[in-house]
């Protein structure tokens, strides 16, 4: 919480298993059923929705974005979805388990590798772009 502004009821992780700044994250977020949005997606077959998948991968990739001492107080923007596949549906009682790879950078921008996966099989990949404006964190 230190590095990214999300709060509740949008803040998406629950923990950083592994951090190495500049190369990887491993963070997880526990779905329950109390997460409001299982109200209306969907009555008796709650699922989570692939939108929330992808934020939290954005979430998890801002935070390794944000250890970088060049993007040191700044906030991270997502700049671009490419690729995003759903391979299996997000349940209640499931953990995730986001794993995020930097790639390319140039000044203030770059690219991330996302999978997300459920007991070990790939429930999402994208590729996410980012921005990060040269503006300090308020």
């Amino acid at each position: 919480m230190d590095l990214i502004p999300n709060r509740y009821p949008i803040l998406y992780i629950d923990r950083v298993e592994e951090l190495v700044p500049d190369e990887k994250i491993v963070a997880t977020k526990n779905v329950t059923i109390n997460e409001n949005y299982f109200q209306g997606h969907f009555p008796g077959n709650p699922v989570m929705p692939g939108v929330l998948i992808i934020e939290s991968m954005a979430q998890a990739a801002s935070i390794l974005i944000l250890k970088s001492e060049k993007y040191k107080d700044k906030t991270a923007y997502m700049g671009e979805i490419k690729n995003a596949k759903f391979r299996k549906m997000v349940k209640p009682g499931d953990v995730i388990t986001f794993e995020i790879i930097m790639g390319k950078q140039k000044k203030n921008m770059g690219v991330v590798d996302c999978t997300a996966y459920v007991d070990d099989k790939k429930a999402c990949q994208a590729q996410l772009t980012f921005i990060v404006p040269d503006v300090k964190r308020k």
